[in-house]
């Protein structure tokens, strides 16, 4: 009974935001098939008669690891960070912002956007898991609701009936977006992530590209052919960017598109 109250009070103490993003990446983890739904209710690990706190402990430990990952490939991380290194490359910055400056932009516009999702899940999961009125196969089912309707809101229609087409179950054909399981959801979204991020890209790609060529074409009419043309072009894109405030366009438009 004391090693039971030891290991109670060693969870107590872990600061109450990393158990939120904890217990979220809990829910991203069991969330991803079917089987982790059963799992909580068919496996009861207990070491010396102290399952709950130990085991949550495991967890806690093991998913400061592995959900990192988890979180960033269900959330709009993925969109977000893409279309910042289309833009650092089509300014002609190889190393300006770098690249902690810009995880740490995605991620906080991530948090922005997401906000919303994380309030649902810590209000219909999280508390009454903590306060003991659901077990845990109940709080990841809770969890998963909000992530899933986030996900299939931002995926088209051609990604899920894809990756439906392409899973071995039969199953599929006949159910609503809303009750896919998370391992068609996901893929699912992530590839439409990419497909959006890469249509950015090419969108802001266009008038730094004019650019480079009217002052290439300028520099060959005037016989400049040795001058690199991207020594020229650099500070016009820099100028046109602040300028036309690029920073507060493109944040804006990248939250909107979640609207």
């Amino acid at each position: 009974m004391k090693k039971t109250n030891g290991s109670s009070r060693l969870l107590n103490n872990i600061p109450g935001r990393s158990l939120i993003a904890v217990t979220i990446t809990l829910a991203l983890l069991g969330a991803m098939t079917d089987a982790a739904y059963a799992a909580p209710s068919v496996v009861d690990i207990a070491i010396n008669g102290e399952g709950s706190d130990v085991v949550r402990i495991l967890l806690v430990l093991t998913l400061i690891t592995l959900g990192p990952s988890l979180l960033l490939m269900m959330t709009c991380f993925t969109r977000i960070i893409i279309v910042l290194s289309f833009l650092r490359n089509a300014l002609g910055l190889q190393q300006s912002p770098p690249n902690q400056v810009l995880i740490g932009l995605a991620l906080f516009i991530t948090f922005f956007i997401m906000s919303p999702v994380f309030g649902q899940i810590n209000e219909s999961a999280l508390k009454p898991y903590n306060d003991g009125i659901i077990q845990t196969d109940e709080f990841i089912a809770r969890a998963s609701e909000p992530l899933k309707e986030f996900m299939l809101k931002q995926t088209t229609t051609q990604e899920v009936e894809m990756f439906k087409n392409l899973s071995p179950r039969t199953n599929l054909e006949n159910l609503e977006p809303r009750n896919l399981p998370m391992d068609i959801v996901v893929p699912s979204f992530a590839v439409s992530e990419l497909k959006r991020a890469f249509t950015i890209g090419f969108l802001i790609f266009i008038p730094f590209l004019v650019i480079d060529m009217i002052v290439a074409s300028t520099l060959m009419s005037m016989g400049m052919i040795m001058l690199p043309p991207v020594m020229i072009s650099l500070p016009f894109k820099i100028m046109l960017f602040v300028v036309v405030d690029g920073w507060g366009l493109l944040i804006r438009t990248l939250v909107m598109t979640y609207n």
